[in-house]
């Protein structure tokens, strides 16, 4: 069940033919978050040895349409975690300064050091979506980059970073739902501006995008999963079943205890 939602390298992902109904995938919503809450408390307990062994390291990529529900996600899935051993770096439009650097420059800072599982709400491939849509640079500039993206991401993986990259999936009817809740919600307004209904114009670009970049860069060592993302139930299992199931094959240990541990009395 891990591998359900898995791109195959070199499949060719068309989104239109892949469902956003989380209910298409699981019928029973109670038993969904009943698995859900046991498997986010493996979470928990793996990621805990993960950061007391601290040798090896996860990255874990959001990416999504506005209202896609990366936020809702992270906050649900991550809940409980040890945040010594877990960080979250957010990706905004990039300042003067790492302008001045190569694209993946402000990225490779925000990887993962030993022991900690790194997550990023939006990321590197920022550069071969908004970048592409909005022109921002020149197509041979942008279409450069799956390559570069590949390449480095082959280096975090050689170098002991498993990488899992998770595009939620939803589709142009519940956006335009979620978008709605947030303007009939005075304390949801702060998610909303002008700007994302101009996003909203460019769907189908984000859409052809999305497909490009999920194509050429799911890879055997940094697979893309497409998470059907309209009901948050589903997506938050989805997800956890796929990080679970890959801490679980690292199988993280404990360090082993100093000897003569047994002899010690605390005065």
């Amino acid at each position: 069940m891990p591998d359900t939602h898995r791109i195959v390298p070199g499949a060719e992902v068309d989104l239109s033919k892949i469902s956003p109904e989380g209910k298409d995938y699981h019928s029973h919503k109670k038993a969904a978050r009943k698995e859900f809450k046991t498997l986010r408390r493996e979470i928990i307990e793996l990621q805990n040895r993960l950061y007391a062994e601290c040798r090896q390291r996860l990255l874990i990529v959001f990416q999504a349409m506005d209202a896609g529900g990366k936020d809702g996600t992270i906050r649900s899935v991550f809940r409980g975690v040890n945040p010594q051993g877990c960080r979250v770096a957010s990706f905004k439009a990039p300042t003067r300064d790492e302008l001045h650097h190569d694209f993946l420059w402000r990225i490779h800072a925000q990887t993962p050091a030993s022991g900690m599982m790194q997550v990023f709400n939006r990321s590197h491939y920022e550069d071969v979506l908004v970048v592409r849509v909005d022109k921002l640079a020149p197509e041979p500039v942008w279409r450069a980059r799956y390559e570069q993206i590949n390449q480095f991401e082959k280096l975090l993986a050689d170098s002991g970073t498993r990488i899992l990259k998770f595009y939620l999936h939803i589709s142009k009817d519940e956006q335009k739902a979620r978008f709605q809740e947030r303007l009939d919600d005075p304390a949801k307004h702060w998610k909303f501006s002008l700007g994302d209904l101009e996003k909203r114009k460019q769907w189908g670009e984000y859409r052809a995008a999305y497909e490009e970049a999920i194509s050429r860069c799911s890879t055997a060592y940094a697979p893309w999963y497409v998470i059907p993302a309209n009901q948050n139930w589903y997506r938050d299992l989805a997800v956890t079943r796929v990080i679970v199931d890959r801490l679980k094959q690292m199988n993280p240990q404990y360090p082993p205890e100093e000897p003569g541990l047994d002899l010690v009395e605390v005065e």
